[in-house]
């Protein structure tokens, strides 16, 4: 016989054999025990959960004449011939081919006849909620109108798209994702039984990314154990599954905590070559967020749930504030929401590994106690602040007695100006003004049309950079680009190797622009143009002013203005005097 794939050796046979489904199986079992069924049932929950299998299962329990407790025996030509697919009295359609009108009436007027062979006559439609409005109508009035013998069992991924009207008139039951132990549970089981060597901590790698589903993850353990040679090695389920290595995530979350951006985009960049893909390696990532969250929190639940636990694993849990993940979590959700839109989901996992390795200590509220060093800074600034505010609080106190002992004299007001927030970038205002005196619309459309062109020339850490920005103004030898981020912008700023490559990329891509490049914040690009616009407006006010004065002053006869319109226009020229 030909090879079979694992999900279909080790399709569940019996209620007990169905893995992380135990409410539902036992309100099955119990149901057929006490001959109290129903006429329809409706199965939903995420692919590769068991509907199906449970659908037969259920099929072979009802119709078994050797039925224990509800479970089919597997033995009886009944069960094997439904197990084979075989038995005229149990129907598996497929709604996604079978969607109209005229099946559902066919499987109406089946159903008016009796079983030949079993108890009851059962329908399993899978994918149930891909039938038409119409077949839905078709099939409502069986439902209506149920016989004694037939049972309808739909199967859906969706539930949502199906009508109310169906629903109301079934037994649902949802099935729920599969948790990681128990999959691997079941994993461990088939290999023993076939003789198979492996790692746990394969198993453990495969579970995660089969994402609750059993027949995904027997599918992905039948490709490791191709791959492998003898025994199935985390190496090899990695490589199958596209997944990270423990290593390679340490050392990427160390560096974006270290705030090194450049080795942090050097790991990433590494990790892409090697084939890992980027909507698998953001997921890996915001998982392994969220375990150093849950080991802060609640070590032994991890346990639970057969991760695997580094040193440098635990060394991070234990020096990194909860917030910083917080926003660590927040980045890489909103990155995997954006990957899913994108066909330069690279460069978007590039700009998250930016953001990760630029959020400051401060912004996350990080405990000193995280870092000696910062913390030993920390308390002589506090120190010295605590000194200096105890000076003014004292000087204060001995002006108000001054007060209180002589009101009549006045006292001189000592007005503090409040501190104000300073940003660490001096924004060029001079600069600026220079690029929107010479900035032309086509300049800055030419620039636009080939930015992505142009992001994409540049090295990978520069490429970063830029894409958190955008061009607003250019000229001939000019160009203004505002950035999302002050610390990128000021990043930026410093580095004459970018400014070189954009240069030498322009050049090429827009012959012989080669413009100086003015970098901003965003947030200040706004203020700047308002102020631009008003200088210049002032300045054409006051020229309109001084030529007004000049031309009262000069005889008309002499106003060149005049003269040179009348050379223009000659006859319809109309000079009034104002």
């Amino acid at each position: 016989m030909a090879y079979q794939a694992l999900y279909r050796v080790w399709r569940s046979q019996r209620f007990d054999d169905l893995v992380g489904q135990e409410a539902i199986t036992k309100t099955l079992k119990n149901a057929i025990q006490q001959q109290k069924t129903s006429h329809a049932y409706l199965f939903t929950g995420p692919r590769g959960t068991g509907k199906t299998s449970a659908a037969k299962i259920f099929a072979k329990a009802i119709n078994c004449p050797n039925s224990v407790d509800g479970e089919p025996c597997n033995e009886c030509e009944m069960c094997r011939s439904i197990t084979e697919g075989r038995q005229e009295d149990v129907i598996e359609i497929d709604a996604a081919s079978n969607n109209g009108v005229e099946e559902i009436r066919f499987i109406r007027e089946r159903a008016n006849y009796a079983p030949t062979a079993a108890k009851y006559k059962v329908y399993i439609i899978d994918e149930v909620h891909m039938l038409s409005t119409g077949a839905f109508n078709a099939l409502l009035k069986t439902l209506e109108e149920p016989k004694e013998h037939v049972i309808f069992v739909l199967a859906t991924t969706e539930p949502h798209k199906i009508p109310a009207t169906i629903i109301s008139r079934t037994q649902r039951f949802d099935f729920k994702r599969i948790d990681v132990p128990a999959i691997i549970g079941r994993m461990a089981y088939i290999l023993e039984q076939s003789n198979q060597t492996y790692e746990e901590q394969a198993l453990s790698v495969i579970a995660r990314a089969a994402e609750g589903g059993m027949r995904d993850a027997l599918s992905i353990l039948d490709q490791a154990i191709s791959f492998s040679n003898e025994t199935i090695t985390l190496a090899d389920a990695l490589a199958v599954t596209g997944s990270l290595t423990t290593e390679m995530m340490d050392d990427f979350i160390s560096a974006c905590l270290k705030q090194d951006v450049s080795n942090a985009l050097e790991i990433l960049e590494n990790m892409l070559a090697e084939g890992k893909e980027a909507r698998r390696l953001t997921e890996d990532l915001l998982l392994y967020c969220r375990d150093l969250l849950i080991y802060q929190q609640a070590p032994q639940l991890l346990a639970t749930q057969a991760v695997y636990v580094t040193d440098t694993f635990k060394q991070l849990a234990k020096d990194t504030a909860s917030e910083r993940l917080y926003i660590m979590i927040k980045i890489l959700s909103e990155t995997q929401n954006e990957i899913r839109f994108t066909n330069h989901a690279n460069v978007y996992l590039e700009v998250a590994t930016v953001k990760l390795a630029t959020t400051s200590p401060a912004e996350t509220g990080e405990n000193p106690a995280a870092a000696s060093a910062a913390t030993a800074a920390t308390q002589a600034v506090d120190q010295s602040e605590l000194v200096t505010l105890r000076q003014q609080v004292q000087q204060l106190q001995t002006e108000m007695q001054q007060l209180k002992a002589n009101p009549t004299v006045e006292k001189e007001e000592h007005k503090t100006a409040p501190k104000k927030h300073t940003s660490s970038y001096r924004v060029p205002t001079e600069r600026v003004y220079q690029v929107l005196n010479e900035a032309t619309k086509e300049h800055l459309l030419s620039v636009k049309n080939i930015w992505e062109d142009l992001l994409m020339a540049l090295p990978v850490t520069q490429r970063a950079m830029l894409k958190a920005s955008e061009p607003v103004a250019a000229g001939p030898e000019l160009m203004l680009i505002a950035f999302d981020y002050e610390i990128v912008c000021q990043r930026a700023d410093g580095s004459d190797e970018l400014r070189l490559n954009m240069q030498n990329s322009l050049s090429m891509m827009i012959r012989d622009y080669t413009p100086e490049f003015v970098f901003i914040t965003r947030e200040s690009w706004p203020r700047l143009r308002q102020a631009f616009v008003s200088q210049q407006h002032g300045r054409s006010v006051a020229k309109e002013a001084e030529t007004e004065t000049e031309n009262k002053l000069i005889p008309e006869e002499t106003n060149e203005v005049v003269e040179q319109a009348k050379s223009l226009f000659g006859d319809l020229v109309t000079i009034k005097n104002d």
